[in-house]
């Protein structure tokens, strides 16, 4: 018998010999035998507080399994709009089995620290297809910084903006105008085909498209992945990143 069960089985016991035989009923219960029923529960919660951890314990459990399940409903829902977007770049392997969607926003210190981590994946395993969602929740800066890499693609195409999302998770300093110019310029990249495109319809288009897909899976920071129908909210390891993409390579076999 579980351990919860056990204590739930002598708290039961314990409150059987409490209270009278006509008293299991606990809604019919009077004022008095209501105080010796309360009584009891903390009592014997007092003298055995494991019972509240383990129960907690089930309680996240099954509310985890929840969580679990209501992520893989809302993103079969949103498969297309996760997976193939026309507003996202894809990096590493177009071709790869499997594909790993990332949320990030640029002034976010755990998408710093998991940018290098992602692109060790990427070369270590070969078969990665990493697809880039530019998310800015974290004030003006970001927003700035998401638009100038969202307006890179359109002036100067897929490797340029690459080279602009791998450099901006390593800047350090206020994001501003003239600092972005400088950045792209130590690119030898064209800051002013750049500049030229960062009011492009398309720019807010895609930021927008994004916060509205963030909004439907419950997305409220960042990083957040998606690997196959499952969403890992937070910082993960490459180790941790690793074994994801085993289990889901394992689980297609």
């Amino acid at each position: 018998m579980p351990a919860v069960q056990k204590h739930l089985a002598a708290l039961g016991l314990a409150l059987g010999l409490a209270l009278p035989a006509a008293a299991t009923d606990l809604d019919n219960l009077t004022d008095a035998q209501r105080d010796a029923f309360r009584a009891e529960v903390r009592a014997y919660l007092l003298d055995n507080p494991e019972v509240l951890m383990e129960a907690i314990a089930v309680l996240e459990s099954r509310n985890a399994e929840a969580e679990v399940g209501r992520d893989a409903a809302a993103v079969a829902a949103n498969a297309d709009a996760i997976f193939g977007s026309a507003f996202d770049v894809v990096l590493g392997n177009p071709e790869g089995d499997v594909t790993v969607v990332e949320f990030m926003d640029y002034r976010c210190g755990f998408c710093r620290r998991a940018h290098p981590e992602m692109m060790d994946l990427i070369e270590l395993d070969g078969n990665i297809r990493l697809v880039v969602k530019e998310l800015p929740i974290l004030g003006d800066q970001s927003l700035l910084a998401a638009r100038f890499a969202i307006a890179t693609r359109i002036g100067l195409g897929d490797a340029a903006y690459f080279a602009v999302h791998d450099a901006l998770m390593g800047m350090r300093g206020d994001v501003s105008e003239a600092a972005l110019v400088a950045l792209t310029d130590g690119l030898g990249l064209d800051s002013g085909a750049i500049m030229a495109a960062i009011d492009d319809p398309l720019v807010q288009t895609t930021i927008d498209h994004n916060r509205a897909l963030a909004q439907r899976l419950s997305i409220s920071g960042t990083p957040t992945f998606v690997f196959g129908d499952q969403m890992v909210r937070g910082y993960v390891p490459i180790d941790g990143m690793q074994q994801i993409v085993t289990m889901l390579r394992d689980g297609d076999n």
